[in-house]
């Protein structure tokens, strides 16, 4: 897995300060319960300079996590906008990863976080494909991890923040300790949910399914990028609870997420996907995608956020 490669600058709540004086104490309550909201967003290099995508969209999913989390967000959505987009260009890049987060700091020793402030970073950092290069061309060996996600009405799933990623944590260790790239993990109710940071979709038939936003997955900026896509090209998509099996009898499967952006998936517990490599219409999709995102083709639903 790459580490983070250390910018300059990072802003928290109204100054733009070093990377190194970007601290939280200890004893913050995010620290002690996983309560701070985040969202991770790219920015690519285009032919106009650095863009944003999607930037908005991710923004407003993370006043949702908060309001779901009651807290309190200081800031406008446009000034977070001119923030992130002054960050990058401070920073010197063309295109990074950006990570917005908000969190309880430290004021409160208890699990209720009364008395706890709100604090607001945007850092951001150079990253490649989460993958690896070659995934997006390749794919990757995927399983169906042991972890199941969230009952619905436990915690929420549709929220962003820290705490939840714990989960995604075992399905991830779990599957490359089996040697796998990631891992699938099922619903409470052994349906298709998502994987450790994705959203997961297959092809059948030409038909592009997802799970529906059923209480146990995310609702991916990138997921409903890639079915508004498709909806374009005039390729069918339906929200569908997937039956395990499914995923060895599709055509193709593949992962979508800011950081994974599309990646193909090859095989599920070593059960070769279709020809055991990127599918057509997966690649139509990732060349649509990337394309939007970078710049060489037309920004039609107006995703991007320049920077400059």
């Amino acid at each position: 897995m790459s580490k983070i490669s250390e910018t300059q600058w990072i802003w928290r709540d109204g100054q733009f300060i070093p990377w190194a004086d970007a601290t939280i104490h200890v004893l913050s309550h995010s620290v002690q319960f996983g309560s701070s909201a985040f969202e991770g967003i790219r920015a690519y290099s285009t032919p106009q300079g650095p863009a944003i995508f999607r930037l908005r969209e991710h923004l407003e999913r993370l006043f949702h996590s908060c309001r779901i989390y009651r807290m309190e967000v200081p800031w406008t959505m446009d000034q977070l906008v001119a923030a992130s987009r002054e960050l990058i260009v401070r920073n010197g890049l063309e295109s990074c990863y950006l990570r917005p987060m908000v969190v309880r700091g430290y004021g409160t020793a208890g699990m209720v976080p009364t008395g706890a402030p709100i604090e607001t970073y945007l850092p951001c950092w150079p990253w490649g494909a989460y993958l690896g290069d070659e995934a997006l061309e390749a794919g990757v060996d995927a399983c169906v991890s042991s972890w199941h996600r969230v009952e619905p009405n436990t915690i929420p799933a549709m929220a962003k923040i820290a705490g939840n990623y714990l989960s995604g944590q075992l399905i991830k260790m779990e599957a490359m300790a089996n040697g796998y790239a990631e891992g699938i993990a099922l619903s409470p109710s052994g349906m298709v949910s998502e994987g450790s940071g994705q959203n997961v979709f297959i092809v059948s038939k030409g038909t592009l399914i997802t799970t529906p936003l059923d209480g146990s997955i995310l609702g991916g900026i990138t997921r409903a990028t890639i079915m508004q896509l498709a909806e374009d090209a005039g390729i069918p998509v339906r929200e569908l609870h997937i039956p395990r099996e499914m995923l060895y009898m599709a055509d193709e499967v593949f992962f979508t997420g800011t950081a994974a952006e599309l990646t193909p998936v090859r095989s599920v517990d070593r059960i070769q996907i279709g020809a055991g490599r990127v599918g057509p219409i997966t690649k139509q999709l990732q060349v649509e995608y990337l394309g939007i995102a970078k710049g060489t083709l037309p920004d039609r639903h107006g995703w991007l956020t320049h920077c400059r």
